[in-house]
């Protein structure tokens, strides 16, 4: 059931709540948190509805939309509630602000909040320069933004740290969870070489990728190199390297030294996925901290670089053929 208030109040809003748990059977007791999603008035929330929609069914939310409109205009408060189906396990609240309203979205949204249990804020498209300073930030435990969806994807990062607060995280890392159980999971392997230096090549302008090779600067202490092109880890180990790219199909492929090739089906995270996973856990996410502290650690190579690096190695492998081969050197 959807019900729409046009040009209402936070009374009206809080009244027909009442009338529909009265009525519908709708209850809140169930609710483990509550979940503000914050928009602004050309950012589409739809996508960002259907994902707590579908997250809802691990953690039964009351969700609270928040659109904000123009700031010039005069002050207007629209309201949508929706329950049952067309809200999952969850109780929806969607509020399009305009004029003054527009800047004060956090008076408005505390009315709304579920007493004794945690908030957590998201927002979907473009996030503040610093999350837990932002009004609605503030009422959050957690927050929750989208690194992927910054118009600025090469310094995203540089800012989300100089932002960063305790309960901070990021979709652009929420992502990364497969890929790094199967780097955990290889350096638990025997032999139990030493890694000495470490390779992560992928898009140019890729978060997800830039943390990534800031999770394994930190983690490895190892210097960290990030390359511009198809997928890659390599873990450069005394006795070999052990590397993670993707095949044809996108299946994860795992390489190591005397060991037969591992492959893993892996398929891209939705958004519910990713958003279900971060509600899994309200505490402070320390590995996203030092990764993102580890970004500014990472080498990171142009592609003129790279040039230069790969003519180096070819050189380096041809000396070395030629010293292994004396009737080749004597030859030449």
């Amino acid at each position: 059931m959807i019900v729409s208030l046009p040009n209402t109040t936070s009374r009206e809003v809080a009244k027909q709540l009442v009338k529909l748990r009265d009525t519908e059977g709708a209850v809140n007791s169930g609710r483990v948190l509550t979940l503000v999603v914050c928009a602004e008035h050309d950012e589409p929330t739809e996508g960002a509805i259907e994902a707590a929609i579908a997250a809802s069914r691990e953690h039964p939310s009351r969700v609270i939309v928040i659109s904000r409109g123009v700031r010039h205009a005069r002050s207007r408060m629209d309201a949508e509630i929706r329950i049952g189906g067309d809200a999952g396990a969850s109780e929806i609240i969607v509020l399009a602000l305009a004029g003054e309203l527009a800047d004060n979205a956090h008076s408005v949204v505390i009315p709304f909040l579920l007493p004794d249990t945690p908030v957590v804020t998201w927002w979907p498209s473009i996030g503040p320069r610093s999350p837990a300073a932002d009004p609605l930030g503030q009422l959050g435990r957690r927050r929750i933004t989208d690194a992927n969806r910054d118009p600025a994807l090469n310094t995203v990062l540089k800012r989300r740290l100089a932002g960063y607060s305790p309960g901070d995280t990021d979709l652009a890392w929420t992502q990364l969870t497969p890929w790094r159980a199967i780097l955990a999971s290889a350096l638990d392997r025997p032999p139990y070489m030493e890694v000495v230096a470490v390779d992560v090549t992928g898009p140019d302008r890729s978060p997800a990728i830039d943390l990534l090779a800031g999770w394994l600067r930190s983690a490895l202490g190892v210097p960290t190199r990030r390359f511009t092109g198809s997928f890659e880890v390599r873990l450069v180990r005394t006795d070999g390297d052990t590397v993670l790219a993707v095949d044809e199909n996108n299946n994860a492929v795992l390489t190591a030294p005397g060991k037969p090739d591992g492959r893993i089906a892996m398929t891209p995270r939705s958004l519910p996925v990713c958003i279900a996973e971060e509600l899994r856990r309200l505490d402070v996410d320390e590995v996203y901290a030092k990764a993102l502290a580890g970004v500014a650690e990472v080498e990171r190579i142009s592609p003129e670089q790279e040039a230069s690096i790969r003519a180096d190695l070819r050189a380096a492998i041809a000396d070395a053929a030629q010293q292994d081969d004396p009737a080749t050197a004597d030859k030449e």
